[in-house]
């Protein structure tokens, strides 16, 4: 079951953080991104809060679920959803305890990186006597 568009704008504006969070919808379900970093997913119309150390002592009793089939667990925030403020401090805590997204381009550029020739190698079957 995919995730609406009600829901995903519902948890925005609970959040309350205008353009700093995002969203980018993946395979029917929502990733939410706070300040570049993956914080949460939308999954089934459920918020799953990325698992940190920092947002189970925010957070206190935590209720463990995989956003997906295959998934690990993510805190899934049930009823707390209402509460714009809980909301809100628990994307931000979370989004402190995770490390900084590395720069987009950074994978490319290790491909364009030539490797060096071997030297002394010759062509042809190695086994293969003239």
């Amino acid at each position: 079951m995919a995730t609406s568009q009600d829901t995903i704008d519902y948890v925005c504006d609970q959040a309350g953080f205008g353009a700093r969070l995002t969203f980018k919808r993946m395979f029917g379900e929502v990733a939410l991104y706070l300040d570049g970093k993956v914080v949460a997913l939308v999954c089934d119309d459920q918020l799953f809060l990325k698992p940190t150390a920092e947002g189970e002592r925010y957070l206190g009793k935590v209720v463990l679920a995989p956003p997906y089939p295959g998934a690990r667990d993510y805190f899934l925030i049930g009823a707390e959803i209402d509460d714009a403020e809980r909301v809100h401090t628990a994307l931000e805590i979370t989004a402190r305890a995770l490390p900084e997204p590395k720069p987009k381009g950074a994978a490319r550029l290790k491909k364009r990186v030539a490797k060096p020739e071997a030297k002394g190698k010759l062509s042809g079957n190695p086994r293969k006597k003239a």
